[in-house]
């Protein structure tokens, strides 16, 4: 077999002990253990279980022996590997790395590589599919309250046909996802919002999805592929034997993309719906919409820290300037939030790394989101999507959009 770009098929790994260790047959393992152990890649950043099912931490591995350490999902795992990628290693500037990467994390890498901070031959990216992540401690809760489980005893969660399912060793239960989150509960708010589950602008994509059917379902893995790069490295793994793939089912391939998918696209545009369908006028009527909350702006740089879009190597907003702008003037003047967004909304991926670290519950990302749908409104521009030679319509003048 002869691997193309845009090919699917079913995959899962010839190795038995890896195949338990991993989720659907061990696919994603097997291929970042083959992919270092015969020299395509240096190393492979991924994520590992830090304390416990609730926390990942970003991991570099050089030794195949290690790879283990990242197999199996973990759905509280809300790190963006892109700023480990940029700022940890130096844009992969001098090493070959394969990164697993949620759709977030891809988008965020393609716009990063579109600013000349990651070298796009040095990666090899790896997507994974993505209904969304969700907040650690709150999840904690909603398992020992709402599903009256022990959350120590957790072994997996997934959503699956609208519903959010915990499983123990001993007990499964499942909930509503839309009812959990009209309470507050289930996925991070940005999540919700996101309607990119499948990351197509990795070199390719690895998942359940309700792709599976027939005796593989839960044994084997759903991959379709994106680039030349992406059938490269697969073609290269069938060869060796490391992995089995058999044709996708035309009926699975229906399913994941006719209603696995569009369903969760329908809850994302729902969530939008809600969070900003009654904001109207142009950008900067959109930012004064939300001048209540960032009046609670403590002014902790932490938004600026946290996100991975950022790129002056000396911040702006730190550097020489009008005192309003750069002392530590509480809460923070608008142009300090302004000037952010300049720098990052045509970017923004909404990936909710800013909110996540707010200690002023300011709903960060919720903001950039309901502007980037603008700049996507008045301008057709989509960030995160591998269109070469297509740059922000932010860098040159239009005959639309700001001139109307």
């Amino acid at each position: 077999m002869s691997v193309k770009v845009n090919d699917m098929c079913y995959m899962w790994s010839a190795d038995d002990d890896l195949a338990k260790k991993g989720e659907y047959g061990g696919a994603v393992t097997t291929l970042m253990k083959y992919m270092l152990e015969n020299g395509i890649v240096d190393a492979v950043l991924a994520v590992e279980k830090g304390a416990d099912l609730y926390d990942a931490v970003p991991i570099l591995i050089n030794d195949p022996k290690d790879i283990a350490k990242s197999a199996g999902s973990l759905h509280c795992g809300t790190l963006n590997i892109a700023k480990v990628v940029e700022k940890y290693l130096d844009g992969v500037n001098d090493i070959k790395v394969a990164v697993t990467c949620k759709p977030c994390d891809a988008m965020t890498i393609r716009e990063l590589i579109k600013k000349g901070r990651i070298i796009e031959d040095n990666l090899i990216m790896v997507g994974v599919n993505c209904g969304g992540t969700m907040p650690p401690v709150k999840t904690r809760e909603m398992i020992e309250e709402v599903y009256e489980m022990d959350p120590d005893e957790v072994v997996k969660e997934e959503i699956a046909k609208g519903k959010l399912i915990i499983e123990t060793e001993n007990d499964e239960k499942s909930f509503s996802i839309d009812e959990l989150e009209e309470d507050g509960l289930g996925r991070r708010t940005n999540c919700q919002r996101c309607e990119v589950n499948i990351p197509q602008m990795a070199d390719m994509a690895l998942g359940n999805w309700g792709g599976v059917i027939g005796p593989l379902a839960g044994k084997a893995t759903f991959v379709e592929v994106f680039s030349d790069k992406g059938a490269d490295v697969l073609d290269k793994a069938i060869s060796a034997g490391v992995v089995n793939i058999e044709e996708a089912n035309p009926k699975g391939i229906e399913i994941r993309g006719g209603k696995i998918n569009q369903s969760m696209v329908n809850l994302a545009n729902k969530s939008k719906e809600f969070a900003y369908s009654d904001i109207k006028g142009d950008i900067l009527e959109v930012f004064a919409e939300y001048q209540d909350e960032f009046s609670r702006c403590m002014k902790c740089y932490g938004c600026r820290e946290a996100c991975p879009i950022c790129y002056c190597p000396e911040c702006s907003l730190e550097s020489n300037g009008p005192d309003w702008l750069t002392k530590a003037l509480i809460p923070a003047a608008p142009m300090f939030h302004l000037e952010r967004m300049v720098h990052m909304v045509d970017s923004c991926t909404n990936c909710g790394q800013c909110e996540e670290v707010c200690p002023s519950e300011i709903p960060v990302a919720k903001v950039w989101d309901t502007v980037n749908a603008k700049i996507q409104e008045i301008f057709d521009y989509y960030r995160g999507v591998e269109d070469e030679g297509v740059v922000s319509p932010l860098t040159y003048y239009q005959d639309k959009g700001l001139r109307d």
